[in-house]
C-alpha cells in the first residue's frame, strides 16, 4: 500500500481508516484551538506544537487496533483523540521539563493507560504507570513501534533516553 510503513502497519492503519493522502487541515486546527484552551486545576494550559497540529490532520480519530504478536513486546492499542486526555497538562509539563521541549498531548495508548505526546521536533512520547518512554524520532516510527511490539526506550530522568 505504501512504502513509508512496513505492510503490516500499513494493512493496520487501513482497517482503522487512514490511507495515503488522508488529511483535514479543519479538524486539526479546530483541535489545537479547543486543546490550547483547556486549563488544568492548577492553570497550567497545553501548549500544542506543530507537530502534533500535523498528527491531528492526518491521523485524528484513528483508533489502532493492532493484531498478533509483536516482535518485542505486545503490541499496543492507541487511539489519537488529545480530547481523552486532556487531563494531562501537569503531568505533561514533568515530562517537558525534563526533555527541554514542549508536549502536546495526542492521544492514549493501550486502552486509557498511557498518554501520548509530541514535541516541537516531532519526537513521540508515552507516559503510563510504568514511567515515561521514548517511541520515536517522529509520529511514524512511533506508530511503527506500537503496530509491531517494539520496545521503546525509558526516558530517565536526566530526560535522556
Amino acid at each position: 500500500m505504501t512504502a513509508r510503513f512496513p505492510p503490516l502497519v500499513a494493512e493496520t492503519l487501513q482497517v482503522a481508516g487512514w490511507v495515503p493522502g488522508r488529511r483535514d487541515d479543519e479538524r486539526a486546527r479546530r483541535w489545537a484551538l479547543r486543546l490550547a484552551a483547556v486549563a488544568a486545576p492548577d492553570g497550567r494550559q497545553h501548549t500544542v506544537v506543530r507537530a502534533a497540529v500535523e498528527a491531528f490532520a492526518e491521523f485524528g480519530g484513528l483508533l489502532v487496533r493492532p493484531q498478533g504478536d509483536g516482535e518485542e513486546i505486545a503490541p499496543s492499542t492507541f487511539h489519537l483523540d488529545p480530547f481523552l486526555v486532556n487531563h494531562s497538562a501537569a503531568t505533561l509539563a514533568a515530562l517537558a521539563g525534563a526533555i527541554g521541549a514542549p508536549l502536546t498531548p495526542l492521544g492514549e495508548e493501550g486502552d486509557g493507560t498511557g498518554i501520548l505526546a509530541v514535541d516541537e521536533p516531532g519526537r513521540v512520547f508515552v507516559l503510563d504507570h510504568g514511567g515515561d518512554w521514548y517511541l520515536g524520532e517522529h509520529l511514524d516510527e512511533a506508530i511503527t513501534a506500537l503496530v509491531l511490539g517494539r520496545q521503546p526506550r525509558r526516558v530517565r530522568q536526566d530526560g535522556r533516553w
